[in-house]
């Protein structure tokens, strides 16, 4: 209710977490764009674009939420593929190391390069389309104002930003 209590007024409501505008009111155009870019422009440029939008907008709660998820999101991103890549090596040099010590020199292309190789496609690929669409989801979400969060990650971000 607003202060007079005749009715409610979306501008002045105070529910961050549930897509409402935050206490100090609905975030200016400045504000919005700031985080639409960070979610958006970190599909083409990793954790670079939301890393610098969170250190010269930090001073704004709804840019620092936004930005600071956009970087968590990345840095587990990042975590992922690193995990992806250890697991291919992992399959291909276990491979060869086994077909070294059996001295099986057949000719035969080892399956573990292809079994390796397969494993960290498909999880670069998945991460690739998990990107995509939290880029696209939240930039939307950011720019029509809303305190949306990421799964897990949001509840981070909004700890780190005092959101």
């Amino acid at each position: 209710m607003s202060s007079t209590g005749d009715s409610f007024n979306p501008q002045t409501a105070n529910f961050p977490g549930t897509g409402a505008p935050a206490a100090g009111g609905f975030p200016t155009e400045d504000e919005r764009t700031f985080a639409m870019l960070a979610h958006v422009l970190q599909f083409f440029a990793g954790f670079i674009p939301p890393l610098v939008i969170y250190l010269v907008k930090r001073n704004s709660r709804f840019v620092a939420f936004h930005a600071l998820q956009a970087l968590l999101w990345q840095i587990t991103y990042f975590v992922i593929i690193m995990l992806g890549m250890m697991t291919m090596f992992a399959s291909m040099f276990g491979v060869i190391a086994h077909q070294a010590h059996s001295g099986a020199a057949n000719g035969a292309p080892p399956v573990g390069f292809f079994v390796g190789f397969g494993a960290f496609w498909l999880i670069f690929l998945a991460g690739w389309i998990v990107n995509l669409f939290l880029a696209i989801y939240f930039g939307i979400k950011s720019y029509h104002g809303e305190w949306a969060a990421y799964p897990i990650l949001g509840r981070w971000a909004r700890r780190l930003a005092n959101a």
